[in-house]
């Protein structure tokens, strides 16, 4: 995975002030604790503005099942925020605000298949946040500035520590890949970056990914079936 793209901060630059006079609108609604409770420690909280069913209590981050997302009762009255959300043109599995409280932190983790080269990928906008948030990917320190926009190859080991005062509120939407990413993504790093180098596998274990590829019907899982096929 050594020559895969980690992260990218997008020249995209949304309104600091305009997204959290919409958060304000949220604050007092009940946020859901993070469901891997092994994964933190103290206080990691989330809220969906799109999900399955659009319930605002559905903070899963993959969907389960084949009903579409949808914006949550929660987007009735957050414009810029629908803004924001509207203004990225691909399908969204899942668009959740993440609330890491501060003197919280998130263990170093992965979340498999949410690289651009799985076919999903992850965005993060911070709202709110300050200059003593440590986001570590890959062994890596990522500092996002408030209303900036970044995609993290979620695959790599990341974590997050809020050694700072105030709460920690990220924007984080996850979306399937199409020809709209791909022209956004490949402006900024080559096409060749995203493409994961295929293992040499055993043919059981080459059976159980071609499996796992299949529930993902992607096209992009689709063409990695189609190459391990050929071996």
């Amino acid at each position: 995975m050594d020559n895969l793209v980690r992260y990218i901060k997008f020249p995209i630059q949304w309104d600091p002030e305009r997204l959290q006079k919409d958060l304000q609108k949220i604050t007092n609604h009940q946020w859901k604790p993070h469901y891997n409770t092994n994964d933190y420690d103290g206080d990691w909280s989330s809220i969906a503005l799109v999900s399955q069913g659009g319930k605002s209590e559905n903070i899963n981050a993959f969907p389960i099942g084949t009903e579409k997302a949808t914006y949550t009762e929660i987007m009735a009255s957050c414009f810029y925020l629908k803004e924001v959300i509207d203004s990225f043109a691909f399908e969204k599995t899942t668009v959740r605000l993440l609330r890491l409280a501060a003197g919280a932190s998130v263990k170093p983790h992965t979340d498999n298949c949410l690289g651009y080269e799985d076919g999903y990928f992850r965005i993060h906008i911070p709202i709110i946040t300050n200059e003593h948030v440590e986001f570590i990917l890959d062994g890596q320190r990522l500092q996002m500035n408030k209303g900036e926009c970044w995609y993290i190859d979620a695959n790599f080991t990341h974590s997050v520590a809020n050694n700072g005062a105030q709460d920690r509120i990220h924007l984080v939407i996850d979306g399937i890949r199409n020809e709209w990413t791909d022209k956004l993504f490949f402006q900024q790093a080559s096409e060749e970056q995203f493409i994961r180098p295929i293992p040499e596998l055993k043919d059981n274990e080459k059976q159980l990914m071609i499996e796992e590829l299949k529930k993902m019907n992607t096209p992009v899982a689709n063409q990695i079936i189609a190459e391990l096929l050929k071996k």
